[in-house]
């Protein structure tokens, strides 16, 4: 399904080019265009998931960096059954987070330090198995060929007056501004339609991963709040790549934001809640936020901590890392209950 889903999704926006070709150049213009959009396809295939963390500056952690980062993935990627993927960090204030990759072999997952730093670690937990939910689901090529192709479908368009007296162009000028306008806008509701069903399953799956469903839910009322506070300057620059995050990064300061790429988060944490309340969780306790240590990144730990909870996300049993058992027995006295013991 995911690969139908995938193919219609191509078609689609490889189609709007062509359009935005034919527009431009009439039937010449279309054949180019669709020769640029058959390369890029195959470029996006292979390499969208590097430019997409290059346009935020993610930079990749492993476990001496970033250890509690490192080993939750670790953890739930082994109870997903999933490859071990890549972990990036993203120096930015905005709590956010995305996975990317052509498959679960080839994958990567993506925090901003604002999530590390704000989150609880159960929270966090839930954030990353939401992402690995999208892993398992195929859903990063979608998302990953899906921002190249609307990003180059909305420069094409900003270049319509350009051509607007071209004696191809069957509309002329008029039609010319109208594409401006509008062929975003189409590209916008192509990743709008699979953006609603895809998250919605990325969540349900994902609190099946970190086996609470109030962890994920408690995370996205949190990071909602904060990223229509927060301006994320890579996203408000990169508009296309939107759709990818667990929660719209964009401030809403542009138009891009008046088409959501996300469901209504309400519903999400409602439905959620519900899954939580069928499965007998009645409550959840935090770890508090802000205690991942993450080195190498200059914003990531302002201060140094000395608390390293056990489990996923502390060193206690990880080789290469020092013993925290007695620090953390001592304030850490409630442990996280899930599929970690």
């Amino acid at each position: 399904m995911n690969y139908v889903r995938t193919g219609m999704l191509l078609a689609a926006m490889t189609a709007l080019f062509m359009g935005i070709g034919f527009m431009l150049g009439g039937q010449t213009g279309m054949l180019l265009a669709l020769l640029i959009a058959g390369g890029m396809n195959i470029f996006s295939y292979w390499n969208s998931d590097r430019m997409v963390l290059a346009m935020h500056h993610a930079q990749e952690v492993d476990e001496r960096q970033a250890p509690e980062l490192y080993c939750m993935v670790r953890s739930m990627a082994a109870r997903a059954e999933l490859p071990m993927p890549k972990v990036y960090v993203i120096n930015n204030p905005q709590p956010n987070a995305f996975a990317t990759g052509r498959n679960p072999e080839n994958a990567a997952v993506a925090a901003t330090t604002g999530l590390l730093n704000s989150l609880s670690k159960e929270e966090v937990a839930g954030v990353m198995a939401h992402e690995l939910a999208h892993v398992k689901n195929r859903d990063t090529l979608t998302m990953t060929i899906t921002a190249t192709i609307a990003g180059a479908i909305s420069m094409l368009a900003s270049f319509a007056l350009f051509f607007g007296g071209n004696r191809n162009n069957p509309l002329g000028l008029i039609g010319s501004i109208l594409m401006m306008i509008l062929a975003p806008m189409a590209a916008a509701l192509v990743q709008m339609a699979i953006s609603r069903t895809r998250e919605y399953a990325a969540d349900k799956m994902g609190a099946q991963i970190c086996g609470n469903p109030l962890w994920l839910a408690s995370a996205l009322h949190k990071i909602a709040g904060d990223a229509a506070r927060v301006v994320n300057e890579d996203a408000e620059h990169n508009p296309a790549t939107a759709h990818m995050f667990i929660i719209n990064p964009l401030s809403g300061q542009n138009m891009d934001n008046l088409f959501s790429t996300h469901p209504n988060t309400d519903n999400r944490i409602a439905a959620l809640r519900q899954m939580a309340s069928g499965a007998g969780f009645t409550g959840t306790r935090s770890s508090g936020g802000g205690h991942f240590s993450v080195r190498e990144m200059p914003q990531a730990q302002p201060q140094r901590e000395t608390r390293r909870p056990g489990g996923p996300w502390g060193p206690s049993g990880q080789t290469g890392q020092r013993s925290g058992r007695d620090q953390s027995s001592r304030d850490e006295p409630r442990k996280p209950k899930g599929p970690w013991g």
